[in-house]
């Protein structure tokens, strides 16, 4: 077994394991350096006995359809995953972008158990829709609408969702929430007392939150990075007030709750979650990406050929997303406008490079279009499941 020795850099902040829950909230600060003065073995281990993880190094993968299927619905945390966005909350790949925005919210209709037929059936009627001039293949500008598209619907579903979640913060109703009412229903949500949390606020009082009433995954990166629920209110609060659109009153309405949550579709909170992903993947505090910064392997260990494989996969796949698509000038740097255009959901120029790739991927005679045939033969990549006998059920499924 090797050790990995801790990236100490200030503004790394956020600690993943792979397949388990990312909390971006709580993990390593600036004002947590501290952190740094213990020993690597020391950290590892404690993840490593705490949390159980055979191989203790988080994949770069995004492990977001298992989230969404495990992610509670009544919960008013920003989530980590967001769909139809390229990169997570931590600065992690989204493994699972080329499905989303092909599917949209038909993403479930392909799952490992799905008949296969019946998916095949499936890929081909979405196949005639994305072809608008039914000439029985897909251009890269039918592929750029069709995942403008689709990522519209991700929007959709995100406001959809968002109401329901207003309406469980805003009980009595008045189109507002203040702080104080969104921290009493997070920390109730966590196991707290609601009205015990409420009387404390109301009567100033100082709050005693214990991380032990926390789901336990949580508390033990709480613990395992130092931090303390406190902090986690307070990283909570500093994304309040910049949903809080001027002039700040500190109440959020529906829309800007929705800012609260989905970042990725407000034009300020896109930015500011930018600048988190730079301020936590930035070691020289120049508030840029170098390529060795992007590529720079999180803490952990590696223990066997499997995990070496996986850190070896996670440096290839971020070093062709950085030189191919985030550093437009290829000037070796990405700075945050580039990392906000590479990121933002409804740009166009994005979706038709998108297109383009997405296309290149099944286009096995180079005619620069995707053709029924290539569709099904390439179906893992478009969604997730691989569908056999694409050649002999090509014409029937048509």
């Amino acid at each position: 077994m090797t050790s990995r020795a801790p990236n100490c850099a200030p503004q790394t902040r956020r600690i993943r394991k792979p397949g388990s829950p990312v909390v971006w909230l709580a993990a390593m600060t600036s004002r947590q350096r501290s952190l740094c003065g213990l020993a690597a073995h020391g950290l590892w281990f404690l993840g490593l006995v705490l949390l159980m993880d055979a191989t203790a190094r988080p994949a770069n993968h995004s492990f977001s359809r298992e989230r969404a299927a495990n992610r509670d619905e009544n919960e008013i945390i920003p989530p980590d995953h967001l769909n139809g966005v390229k990169l997570e909350m931590d600065g992690h790949l989204n493994k699972d972008f080329h499905q989303e925005v092909f599917l949209g919210k038909d993403m479930d209709g392909f799952d490992e158990d799905s008949e296969p037929r019946r998916s095949r059936r499936k890929l081909m009627v979405i196949f005639s829709k994305v072809d608008v001039n039914t000439d029985r293949r897909i251009s890269a500008k039918e592929m750029q609408h069709w995942i403008m598209e689709k990522t519209a619907e991700h929007f959709q579903e995100a406001v959809k969702e968002n109401k329901l979640h207003f309406r469980a913060v805003d009980p009595d109703g008045d189109g507002h929430v203040s702080w104080d009412e969104y921290k009493v229903k997070f920390l109730a949500s966590k196991g707290h007392n609601e009205r015990e949390i409420a009387d404390a606020i109301k009567n100033h009082e100082e709050l005693k939150v214990d991380e032990e009433s926390w789901p336990q995954t949580q508390r033990l990166i709480c613990l395992s990075a130092g931090s303390q629920a406190q902090e986690v209110l307070g990283n909570l609060r500093d994304r309040w007030y910049q949903a809080d659109n001027p002039p700040a009153d500190l109440l959020l309405t529906e829309d800007e709750f929705l800012s609260f949550l989905h970042p990725e579709h407000s034009r300020g909170m896109l930015k500011f979650m930018v600048k988190e992903i730079v301020r936590d993947l930035d070691q020289d505090g120049d508030k840029q990406l170098s390529l060795p910064e992007f590529i720079s392997l999180p803490v952990g260990t590696v223990e066997n050929q499997q995990g070496q494989d996986i850190d070896d996969n996670w440096v290839k796949d971020r070093k062709k997303e950085f030189e191919e698509l985030i550093d437009s000038n290829h000037d070796g740097i990405v700075t945050m406008e580039e990392l906000e255009n590479y990121m933002d959901p409804m740009n166009e120029y994005n979706a038709l490079n998108e297109a383009k790739q997405m296309i290149a991927i099944a286009d096995e005679n180079q005619n620069h279009h995707l053709e029924p045939e290539e569709i099904l033969k390439y179906s893992e990549f478009f969604t997730g499941s691989k569908l056999m006998d694409y050649a002999r059920n090509v014409h029937e499924e048509f």
